[in-house]
């Protein structure tokens, strides 16, 4: 194994701890930084398209901005960004966008995010930069820039699609940011032998791409695995497994999926081999036993899954989160070994919130950040020097408390709600009831999602589910009945939709775990790219859960 000197390592980390240390001693000036970011946001943008048309130049108070301007979601927000990536100037901001971000499109079509020089350095950056500041403390010599940090979430496109501006346009992940678009940004692995391929691979092809990246990280001393998508530290077990073969034929040959590209490293292949046939399985912890810190998000179905995939990490391995946020902007960010959230970053952006409990209106009213209560769920609103001015972003944040008096903030799920028949169902109450149904069965849920069916007494749920140990089919009949109960303990509204008999009682379909891995690799052979490819609590395609539901052979439906 080869142990590769974390190049800029120690500058790179005190990096971190200083923006951390800085975006923390906002907090105690919350209220004024939030006044700052309004006068600035309304100052520099008022002599812009979207500033003129609401007359930023008047605007002074909080009230007058939530009056001037409504709330808006992307669907209401996209004709501005068209305007702005087909070229037209100061639509949004002053500063023409740099580049695109777009989102994974998980939930929907593509957005596309207007990108400015000034978003990157007093938005995007503060926050990234405080957000790595935890780990780069608690893990000083296993979070770094070099090769001991795999981060699964880089894919560095070499020629990305443009807007017809000819901007670039691009995922988050996909963006250069060493000395590009202005900035310099150095994330953990930036500088390891796989950051940039070592053999030519098609942009398009993804997994191949992911390949030679761990076939790259499989030679050195990996002590940490960035995912940000929790899915990608999910699936690089079942990845190393499907991929174990060509790994060692490669790696002892010195080639990448059979190109010629590096040095031939036999006793490392052979040494491998049989580390894997001891331990049965090429996991991780096989592969790289000094691996100290998974960093990806926690809360969610997350939740559910990362106790047991950290085991196949290793007995002596942290999670820590990485923030709640979007490709739109930043919400939350860690300070401290909070397992799953972090305060609002209220350095960075103007932050309004709408309970979760209402459907968000063009004129719903918004409550700011020290009217939240712990315990409460709620839609996020923000504004930025970026261009995003009253944005409803499309998740939900849970606070779980506060520090120094600015709340603290978990991902609580999208705001997609489901109803048919009057009971408002949304993510969290479903993540909220499979943790308790788990708990209370000693099951344990590796994966799950919810689709909507009728039958001849009416609509119901229907959750596929896979389970460990494999229940026997009175366990199956317990956890469904279970499960419907904890909706109900969640979602009133779903309780009363029962009662009333508007909704018959939920139906679970048992699967193998396998079968959410391949429904994985169906979506990125459909063209998602593996760091897209998120937990879908709500599936409503009948085709992909007929896939999903009928892999493997028939398996249990109670």
């Amino acid at each position: 194994m080869t142990a590769s000197p974390d190049t800029g390592a120690t500058a790179f980390r005190q990096e971190l701890i200083e923006a951390r240390n800085s975006l923390t001693a906002t907090l105690d000036d919350a209220a004024a930084w939030q006044d700052r970011i309004r006068t600035r946001l309304l100052t520099e943008n008022a002599d812009t398209a979207f500033g003129r048309h609401h007359g930023f130049g008047r605007l002074r108070t909080i009230d007058d901005y939530r009056t001037a301007v409504p709330l808006r979601t992307y669907a209401d927000y996209e004709p501005w960004i068209n305007r702005a990536a087909e070229g037209e100037p100061s639509v949004l901001t002053p500063q023409t966008p740099r580049l695109f971000f777009t989102t994974a499109g998980s939930t929907g079509a593509r957005k596309r995010i207007p990108v400015t020089e000034n978003f990157l350095k007093t938005v995007y950056l503060p926050f990234f930069r405080a957000a790595m500041g935890v780990p780069a403390t608690c893990f000083p010599d296993d979070f770094g820039p070099g090769a001991v940090t795999l981060n699964l979430r880089h894919d560095r496109l070499a020629r990305p699609a443009t807007t017809a501006s000819g901007r670039p346009s691009l995922g988050p992940s996909q963006a250069d940011l060493r000395g590009g678009f202005g900035v310099t940004m150095t994330e953990p692995g930036a500088l390891a032998p796989w950051a940039d391929l070592p053999v030519p691979v098609d942009d398009r092809r993804y997994l191949d791409k992911l390949y030679v990246r761990v076939r790259t990280a499989v030679a050195h001393d990996v002590r940490s695995v960035v995912g940000h998508n929790p899915s990608m530290i999910a699936i690089l077990p079942e990845l190393l497994a499907q991929w174990w073969p060509a790994i060692l034929r490669d790696l002892a040959d010195g080639t990448y999926l059979g190109m010629s590209g590096g040095r031939p490293d036999k006793d490392r292949a052979r040494e491998l081999e049989r580390q894997a046939e001891r331990a049965g399985a090429p996991t991780p912890a096989v592969i790289w036993p000094r691996i100290r810190l998974l960093y990806c998000w926690t809360s969610g179905m997350a939740s559910l899954y990362l106790p047991r995939v950290k085991e196949l990490y290793g007995s002596g391995v942290t999670v820590l989160p990485t923030p709640p946020s979007a490709s739109e902007g930043p919400v939350g960010v860690p300070v401290d070994r909070h397992p799953t959230a972090g305060p609002l970053a209220v350095s960075t952006a103007l932050y309004e919130f709408v309970d979760a409990a209402e459907d968000v209106r063009p004129d719903s009213p918004t409550l700011l950040f020290g009217e939240l209560e712990a315990g409460r769920d709620y839609h996020v609103v923000f504004s930025h020097v970026g261009g995003l001015h009253r944005y409803v972003l499309g998740d939900l944040a849970h606070v779980v408390d506060h520090v120094r008096g600015v709340p603290r903030v978990e991902y609580a799920g999208r705001s997609t709600l489901s109803d048919v028949a009057g009971e408002r169902l949304r993510e969290f109450h479903l993540f909220r009831a499979l943790k308790a149904t788990a708990w209370s069965t000693g099951l344990d849920v590796v994966n799950a999602t919810f689709r909507t069916e009728e039958e001849a007494n009416g609509p119901r749920y229907a959750v596929a589910v896979a389970l460990r140990p494999a229940p026997r089919p009175e366990e199956v009949l317990a956890f469904g009945d279970r499960l419907d109960r904890e909706i109900a303990r969640q979602a009133p509204r779903y309780a009363a939709a029962r009662a009333r008999g508007d909704l018959a009682a939920l139906r679970v379909q048992c699967v193998p775990p396998s079968a959410f891995t391949a429904h994985w690799h169906r979506r990125v052979a459909a063209g998602m790219r593996p760091p897209e490819v998120k937990d879908q609590v709500f599936l409503p395609d009948p085709a992909a859960w007929q896939e999903l539901c009928e892999h493997g052979g028939r398996a249990d439906a109670l």
